[in-house]
């Protein structure tokens, strides 16, 4: 494809971007849906099934092991078809999946298994629908624009994380658990309704990419990629430990509110949405601050903000102390969401676009597999030793791991690297510039 031909269909700026208002605007509905699941699945878990500590890690290890299972191949798909179709393909799927609950509650056949099958199948198709998303942003938007992009993306999420949780926690009082998960689905219908009303032509060409390959080797050529660049897998090793320590505390936080704080399931959802607050700060703040102190040392203080704090959600106690739990959640949201805001920006410049969806997925299978790993571990370990104990534990190597960012590659200097990673150039078919930094 000619240099002509690429300059003519350059998105539009920020401001007069349709097709990013209708990505934003779906994506914002459908994570509110989903966020009201968060609430809503393990409610009608722990209150209509009594469902333990086992049951609620066995339906964290459900969402997360599609990761596991087919996360390297979906990235090299991803990298061969339209990632918009395939988010579109995956957003109805889920709708289907995610609406057999109410259905099967309104036939009087739910039980567990059925509650298990449904999420599992939600999550495989989030590993098509993630590993799309992140490829699929930098055609959506200019170059220039994608610190503002993913800003507005985070913020707008971490705002239906604020909102979600206390919606759903409404939704059950009002009509029931099961019915309540019509959210969700609703969600997914309406991002897909605005994917499929973007215009193809206003976005950025698809990358030029060599002969294809064996799958296979495809497979291995993100995976080189991550395993050879010291910041993609310094990111990668943190992200999974990191998220293996928070799915294992928030696996258990729901029980841990009901059972040992005994808060109403409407109260529960307000204090999970009081939590996220800090994720809509943490997208807030993160751009402005990456700009006034630098990339670099933005990362290492938001991940500061965003590990020890962790330790105040099981210091918590029954009355007033229960405020500790939002406020926990609050900051470490805050250092986690802010950090991912000037991650995702870094990694999307600094990989070739013909590499992302190959190199998210490599990530991703590590980041996220680790997740349902901390789902079962966090039900074995909350039946062995207690639900508190097992919470304790997991965000105490929540903070442990945040403070990791001091031995890291980026421990010292003022900003991430500029350019194209040198690990990546060969895989992409080309040398990287000149210059480059690693």
């Amino acid at each position: 494809m000619t240099g002509a031909v690429r300059a003519a269909a350059e998105p539009p700026p920020l401001r007069r971007n349709r097709n990013f208002r209708l990505f934003w605007a779906g994506e914002g509905v459908s994570v509110l849906g989903a966020m009201t699941a968060t609430v809503v699945v393990p409610l009608l878990a722990v209150t209509t099934f009594d469902a333990g500590p086992g049951w609620m890690g066995l339906l964290t290890a459900a969402a997360w092991l599609p990761w596991l299972l087919v996360g390297l191949p979906a990235g090299a798909w991803v990298d061969r078809l339209d990632p918009r179709r395939v988010m579109l393909v995956a957003d109805l799927v889920a709708a289907a999946a995610v609406g057999s609950i109410p259905v099967a509650a309104l036939l009087g056949v739910l039980d567990l298994p059925h509650l298990l099958a449904a999420v599992l199948a939600n999550g495989t198709c989030a590993v098509f629908f993630r590993t799309a998303y992140g490829a699929f942003v930098p055609r959506v938007v200019r170059a220039d624009d994608l610190d503002a992009a993913n800003g507005r993306l985070y913020g707008t999420e971490s705002a239906m994380q604020v909102a979600g949780p206390g919606v759903g926690g409404l939704l059950v009082q009002l009509v029931g658990a099961a019915t309540a998960v019509v959210a969700d689905v609703a969600g997914f219908l309406v991002s897909a309704a605005c994917l499929w009303r973007m215009d193809p032509a206003a976005l950025r060409p698809p990358p030029e990419r060599p002969a294809r390959e064996p799958l296979r080797r495809e497979i291995a050529n993100g995976v080189g990629v991550v395993a050879r660049d010291r910041y993609l897998r310094f990111f990668t090793l943190q992200g999974a430990a990191s998220n293996f320590a928070l799915t294992g505390y928030g696996a258990l936080l729901v029980l841990f509110l009901v059972r040992d704080l005994g808060v109403a399931p409407g109260t529960v959802g307000l204090l999970v949405a009081a939590g996220s607050v800090g994720g809509l700060v943490g997208a807030a703040v993160a751009t402005p601050l990456a700009r006034r102190v630098g990339t670099a040392r933005a990362m290492r203080w938001l991940q500061v903000v965003g590990g020890p704090t962790a330790l105040l959600v099981p210091l918590a106690g029954p009355g007033a102390a229960v405020g500790l739990v939002p406020l926990g959640v609050a900051l470490v949201g805050v250092g986690v969401v802010g950090a991912n805001v000037v991650r995702s920006a870094f990694r999307q410049r600094w990989t070739p676009p013909s590499l992302l969806g190959r190199t998210m997925s490599a990530s991703s299978v590590l980041n996220f597999g680790t997740m349902p790993l901390a789902g079962l571990a966090a039900g074995w370990l909350g039946s062995a030793i207690g639900v508190h104990e097992t919470i304790v534990a997991m965000t105490a190597l929540h903070a442990l791991v945040s403070l990791t960012v001091w031995i890291g590659p980026y421990r010292t200097g003022r900003d991430l690297p500029a350019g194209v990673s040198a690990a990546a150039g060969g895989a992409a078919g080309r040398r990287p510039p000149r210059g480059t930094r690693r």
